[in-house]
């Protein structure tokens, strides 16, 4: 069985901590886009894990976890991830973690580039948050077919990979030279690091769709793991304030690297109000004061698992959720912390959009979301813990109505809410995966 779990919004909806969950009955785990520019919080019995490149699934032991074909890959970030969880009792080998030849790899360059123009941006106001990891120029770079792919790295001796090794540095050197005024790199360093890259990886790199093929064609459950949400996605989303890959899960088995497949299901993650990280039009932070926005982040712990920066909060958004489901298609939805609404009186959510005077429950990227505000439904709060709830009739009732309002106003069910950090605090309702 094949299913994404993808974002329905900005993305931090949690879609770490159900991939998490469903790795407990699935076989592999793969990432197919994006880079090291997100994160996915993962709470265990062995600590709190922010995992950047690595699939939740790597908790897991008995799951193979795959980068795909359609990713960004920052070898020397990787290494420093797979060193902090194996120092809390992971174990990640080439047995359990495969890279794809086909996926490329972020060079030296890239976040220097990523660096260098957001502050350039900045100084006019024009920058658009970036997590300065390289990403953007990663793939700008892939397009233009100005870069290695991880499967290089085993042919790196090569007179043709040396070659077009040369050719991309020197014109990578105009660009920080003729642009920033930056110093030259050389070319054996530029090859020596490569080189060190390939000592440590060569290993985990093979043809990972041949892999992934075979574990469907013998019945595995295969996960494939989204970063980001459906805001973020390089054309449905909120452009230019978007990732530089395809978030939608009908991306998905392109990405992993096997095209032919057809998904079984997708679990859409929606989060039981609305965060996003980084620049772009959010229409939910102007629906409350600062003070009830600055009161969810904490109760929520509303920092970004990448970066750290303070995320954007505010009401769940039925007008965005809408659209994100649209594009996501989604056949099952997982609610993530419903717990951190507990201790409000009142709960309000973003029924529709007001712009000049006209009401539209309509998302569209394309209009001046800036200029739209927020039309309010106040809901009733149920003034209680509910992180030990284990079922659904053992919710106060005014959180099942909160839940069923979200249904009502997204048209279709919700048949996982969690409750909770930990990995069994969680409920489900009707037909889940």
């Amino acid at each position: 069985m094949l299913t994404a779990v993808t974002g329905i919004n900005w993305g931090d909806e949690g879609k770490g901590r159900v991939v998490d969950l469903l790795a407990e009955k699935a076989d592999v785990v793969v990432r197919y886009q994006g880079g090291s520019n997100a994160g996915h919080t993962v709470v265990t019995d062995q600590g709190t894990f922010v995992l950047n490149l690595l699939p939740s699934g790597i908790l897991h032991p008995n799951v193979v976890c795959v980068l795909g074909d359609g990713m960004v890959v920052d070898l020397e970030h990787l290494s420093k991830e797979i060193d902090g969880i194996r120092k809390k009792g992971i174990s990640v080998t080439p047995d359990n973690l495969k890279l794809s030849a086909r996926a490329t790899i972020s060079m030296p360059w890239h976040r220097i580039q990523d660096e260098l123009e957001e502050d350039r941006l900045s100084q006019s106001g024009a920058a658009f948050g970036s997590t300065r990891r390289g990403i953007a120029y990663a793939y700008s770079d892939k397009f233009r077919k100005k870069t290695l792919r991880l499967g290089d790295l085993l042919h790196l001796e090569e007179p043709a990979v040396q070659s077009r090794l040369r050719t991309m540095l020197e014109s990578k050197n105009l660009e920080l030279s003729g642009c920033y005024h930056q110093e030259p790199m050389s070319f054996p360093a530029l090859l020596d690091w490569c080189r060190a890259q390939a000592a440590q990886f060569s290993a985990y790199i093979s043809c990972t769709g041949a892999y992934l093929e075979n574990a469907l064609s013998a019945g595995k459950r295969v996960l494939l793991e989204a970063q980001l949400g459906a805001m973020r996605d390089i054309d449905y989303g909120i452009f230019p304030y978007t990732s530089s890959s395809s978030t939608i899960a009908a991306y998905g088995p392109i990405g992993a690297g096997i095209p032919g497949r057809a998904l079984d299901h997708t679990a859409g993650v929606l989060k039981a109000y609305s965060t996003c990280v980084g620049a772009g039009p959010f229409v939910a932070e102007r629906a409350m004061p600062e003070a009830w926005m600055e009161q969810l982040r904490r109760l929520g712990g509303e920092y970004g698992a990448a970066t750290g920066r303070p995320r954007r909060v505010g009401p769940f958004d039925a007008v965005a959720s809408r659209y994100g489901l649209q594009c996501q298609h989604a056949d099952r939805l997982a609610l993530t912390k419903l717990d951190v609404l507990s201790s409000m009186k009142e709960i309000p959510v973003i029924t529709a959009y007001r712009q000049n005077g006209n009401e539209t429950d309509q998302f569209d990227p394309f209009s001046d979301l800036d200029a739209c505000t927020p039309v309010i439904r106040m809901l009733p709060g149920w003034d209680q813990d509910i992180s030990r709830c284990r079922s659904w009739e053992d919710l106060p009732r005014e959180a099942r109505d909160y839940v069923n309002v979200l249904e009502e106003l997204l048209g279709q069910t919700i048949p996982f809410i969690s409750v909770g950090a930990e990995r069994g605090a969680y409920i489900t309702k009707g037909e889940w995966l």
